[in-house]
């Protein structure tokens, strides 16, 4: 989830996103793995963004992990043999405060060779940094700051001053779940507006996979276990279809009762 979450902002405020990590106010667009013939290791964690002249490589972490240098060095290597004279900027962001060493690591190094990334903590940034950018205030919770609540306040109070609703709204739905690192729930509900997040595309995609975790569940009760491709098409049901399914499933018994109900509401 949260992963989903700051991919959603990386790429939809990518030009927030490049003037703080790179200084620069220019435009970035979507990389594609694939681009660089790159079968990554967590397709979730990974945020390529580009420019004429250069890479941003982005990964968001909630905890430390052993294998990020390597990795760091693995995808720079494979970004320069696609993209030689572009520049390339790797940044590994981590989320939540921890007293592991490997947060620590800038650095991939194997006998004769070394790489280095940077990396940003961020317990350890000024709130400042984030509450003066629309698409940078969802970590506002997360930065150095002694009252988290009142920053909370800080971000619900910028985010009523946006005035499209639409950014308005995935803002919202975006700090709600960022927050959820560091606050309860209640309190996050209490200070940004509920309605407003509802609207939100990223808000829509978490129900929609929170629906589809629980009638996967609930069909394997019922119908016993759920053939792939049969997972597949109901993965592809917009969310007011997984709804009717989650009825519908009541009465099944077997496994064609499924098969039958997705031929019918498919088209």
């Amino acid at each position: 989830m949260f992963d989903n979450v700051c991919r959603f902002l990386a790429e939809s405020f990518s030009a927030d996103f490049a003037t703080w990590l790179l200084g620069e106010s220019i435009t970035l667009t979507q990389l594609s793995p694939s681009e660089l013939s790159l079968e990554p290791i967590r397709a979730d964690a990974l945020i390529l963004l580009q420019s004429d002249e250069i890479v941003l490589h982005i990964e968001f972490q909630t905890e430390a992990k052993a294998e990020i240098p390597f990795r760091m060095a693995d995808y720079r290597l494979r970004a320069y043999r696609r993209f030689p004279r572009k520049r390339m900027r790797q940044i590994v962001i981590y989320l939540q405060p921890t007293t592991s060493e490997l947060v620590q690591q800038t650095a991939f190094v194997l006998e004769s060779t070394r790489h280095e990334f940077g990396v940003i903590r961020l317990w350890e940034q000024s709130s400042d940094i984030f509450l003066n950018t629309p698409g940078l205030l969802p970590f506002a919770t997360l930065s150095q700051t002694d009252d988290k609540t009142r920053t909370l306040q800080q971000v619900a109070e910028a985010i009523e001053q946006i005035n499209d609703t639409r950014i308005q709204s995935n803002i919202a739905a975006s700090t709600a779940i960022l927050a959820g690192l560091v606050l309860n729930k209640e309190l996050i509900k209490r200070l940004l507006r509920s309605d407003a997040m509802r609207e939100s595309v990223i808000y829509q995609d978490i129900l929609q996979e929170e629906a589809l975790s629980l009638i996967m569940r609930q069909l394997r009760r019922k119908v016993g276990t759920v053939p792939p491709v049969l997972q597949l098409k109901i993965q592809s049901l917009p969310l007011t279809q997984v709804e009717d399914l989650g009825e519908a499933l009541l009465d099944f018994s077997v496994l064609t009762d499924l098969e039958a109900w997705l031929v019918q509401n498919q088209g």
